[in-house]
């Protein structure tokens, strides 16, 4: 499978035990997870630059300036999944819960 990078829009800098946001944009920090052959090689996170004031289309372009293969997100509006899209990064959304469930779910298929 080689190496993949899922970011997932995160409620706290808690890592893998973080919950998912409702949001995209507004969420206050930013999880990376890289995988590779389906283990987890490196998470990290960062505060959401744009928390307060963003813009269409500017954490899409944070986001792949990251060099992300996936986004999860408990919510997103249309135009920001437009932009991914351009950028070709899959978008998922899925009810806000433990980012390492989601992620373990991801990983299995079910998502």
């Amino acid at each position: 499978m080689g190496i993949m990078k899922i970011a997932f829009a995160s409620e706290e800098n808690k890592g893998l035990e973080s919950t998912l946001s409702c949001h995209l944009g507004r969420c206050p920090y930013y999880l990376f997870v890289e995988i590779e052959n389906n283990d987890i090689k490196n998470v990290e996170i960062k505060e959401n630059p744009f928390f307060n004031r963003h813009e269409p289309g500017i954490i899409p372009q944070f986001i792949v300036k990251q060099k992300v293969d996936v986004i999860i997100a408990g919510g997103m509006g249309p135009r920001a999944m437009s932009w991914f899209e351009k950028l070709k990064v899959k978008t998922i959304i899925t009810k806000p819960r433990k980012i390492k469930d989601i992620l373990k779910d991801y990983l299995s298929g079910k998502l």
